[in-house]
């Protein structure tokens, strides 16, 4: 029976990612189309555009890092991936910043 518990929530956690998945990736197309269209009048969109990629890969990393087991390619790739979202989301703070001085 825990076998199946496990099974279960891992393709929940799998759906639940990927639906992540489509709702930011959604989101950053519209902000990133709506930027780029008047980029004076949405500058605004371009931290929230760094902040939503950020987001997207600290859910694939740490998604990883709980599905990875003891696999270390598993867990570097996870590291990793949180790595990238920080580094994007300090992108998004910094670009925050600047537009709002």
């Amino acid at each position: 029976m825990a076998i199946q518990e496990k099974k279960r929530n891992a393709r929940n956690a799998a759906l639940i990612l990927d639906l992540m998945h489509i709702i930011i990736g959604i989101l950053v197309i519209i902000c990133a189309a709506l930027a780029f269209l008047n980029p004076e009048k949405n500058q605004i969109l371009f931290p929230v555009i760094f902040c939503l990629a950020a987001l997207l890969n600290g859910l694939n990393g740490r998604y990883r890092l709980l599905s990875g087991g003891r696999s270390k390619k598993a867990i570097a790739a996870g590291v990793v991936q949180c790595i990238a979202g920080g580094f994007l989301l300090v992108i998004g703070i910094i670009s925050a910043i600047s537009i709002w001085r």
